[in-house]
């Protein structure tokens, strides 16, 4: 549903853009250019968007549009606290800057033993409770004094038809799904049991996992939960995907964090508790259907040196090499043929077409940040409901200054010649 404030606002996206990035002085001085957002120069916010609920992923608000998450939002001056999650909400033209919501531990976090964390990071999206609104998985760092086992530091925020607006509530994990002392955070989420609810699976101790079975109450608690289950890893990483085709999702486990060996893990009807296939030592790791295969997905794992390809998961019959180094893989469907496009991200940010014959170098595009600094891929997710998925990227300029900006899918792929909208964090100073 587009509303007139909201229309209003896509018209003036020129106004709310890099505008808010900062200015200069009189004087011109290179000080001046880099002086961070002041909080009254932020556009005014616009009501959040009442849905009704919808099967869009990372729509909290419910109205089938989909949202973006952003962590690490700038600060007013580089030594201040972390301000939050923000988040973005969509409009059946895509994102609308105006239309956002600052979270943090202050206004949504549970205390723990009476004292609220001071960290608040977004981990997962996923509708954990089944009501057609997606929630949020935060993790936190909840006092612990080192005797026995450490509080878990997940915390779950629900969407409502007013988007992300009430407590968080901790997660539970029954004592029997848990083991050690490690943390019990790294959470994932995923139909892995096949019955059309929402599970989590995060990291226990010793290469095991807890798999908590969806759908989740509003008090945090899980359906069901096991005994943690055997793992090839430590580190269950997402997003889960169904790369066999048979109605259950499956994860990637990596054995560390950083460079490190990893395994697809099946789903079934006990939850994800079968190990497929091996995947050579790697720095990122990313599931697409690249083009060998026909119904199985297909594995890239970036390294300093290139990109390995597995393809026709879970037991690769085909393999392949991309020359281009990927210290950090997405896999997207940027032009709607069926095909995931590779997007390789570094020190820069390439772009390879899926085809039938898997990924190669031809036709690849190089996406130039809008914005001179450090630049990060934020999401892939098809925003303006194309059918189509657009590229979110975010460019650091310092901690106080920074750009995102979306680039549309098109039938062309991703063109990435200008991005259809641009937009500082920094708007989430505003209160």
């Amino acid at each position: 549903m587009c509303t007139a404030a909201l229309a209003c606002t896509l018209a003036t996206l020129g106004a709310l853009s890099l505008t808010a990035c900062g200015g200069t002085s009189p004087d011109g001085s290179e000080s001046a250019r880099h002086t961070p957002v002041q909080v009254a120069d932020a556009p005014a916010p616009l009501p959040v968007p009442q849905g009704k609920g919808s099967k869009a992923p990372d729509d909290f608000n419910g109205d089938g549009h989909r949202d973006l998450v952003l962590n690490d939002l700038v600060k007013a001056q580089a030594h201040a606290d972390d301000a939050g999650i923000g988040i973005v909400y969509g409009s059946e033209r895509g994102l609308t800057p105006g239309a956002r919501q600052l979270l943090s531990p202050e206004r949504q976090a549970a205390p723990t033993g009476g004292q609220l964390p001071a960290v608040f990071d977004a981990e997962a999206t996923c509708d954990l409770d089944g009501d057609g609104f997606t929630d949020l998985v935060v993790s936190t760092d909840p006092p612990y004094d080192g005797q026995g086992q450490p509080p878990v530091p997940l915390q779950l925020l629900f969407g409502s038809p007013k988007g992300l607006t009430g407590k968080a509530v901790k997660l539970v994990i029954p004592p029997r799904a848990r083991v050690g002392n490690d943390w019990p955070d790294q959470p994932v989420c995923g139909d892995f049991d096949g019955d059309d609810a929402q599970d989590l699976v995060v990291h226990a101790s010793g290469g095991q996992l807890s798999f908590l079975r969806g759908p989740f109450t509003r008090k945090g608690a899980p359906r069901a939960a096991a005994a943690p289950i055997q793992a090839p890893g430590n580190v269950p990483t997402g997003p889960a995907a169904d790369v066999d085709d048979d109605g259950y999702d499956d994860l990637v486990v990596r054995t560390a964090a950083g460079r490190a060996t990893s395994a697809i893990v099946l789903g079934g009807p006990t939850g994800p508790t079968r190990t497929g296939a091996a995947l050579p030592a790697g720095i990122d790791v990313a599931l697409g259907a690249f083009g060998e295969g026909k119904t199985a997905l297909d594995a890239a794992i970036g390294t300093m040196n290139g990109t390995s390809l597995r393809y026709d998961l879970p037991a690769p019959a085909a393999r392949g090499t991309l020359p281009s180094p990927g210290t950090k893989l997405d896999a997207a469907d940027f032009d709607g043929d069926g095909l995931s496009e590779l997007l390789s991200s570094g020190s820069r940010l390439r772009i390879f077409h899926g085809r039938t014959a898997g990924l190669a170098t031809t036709g690849m595009v190089t996406v130039e940040p809008p914005a001179p600094g450090t630049t990060r891929v934020v999401s892939t997710g098809d925003f303006d409901g194309d059918g189509r998925a657009d590229l979110v990227v975010r460019t650091y300029a310092g901690e106080t200054k920074d750009t995102v900006a979306v680039y549309p899918g098109t039938k062309k792929g991703l063109v990435a010649a200008k991005p259809s909208v641009t937009f500082s964090s920094a708007e989430f100073l505003a209160r």
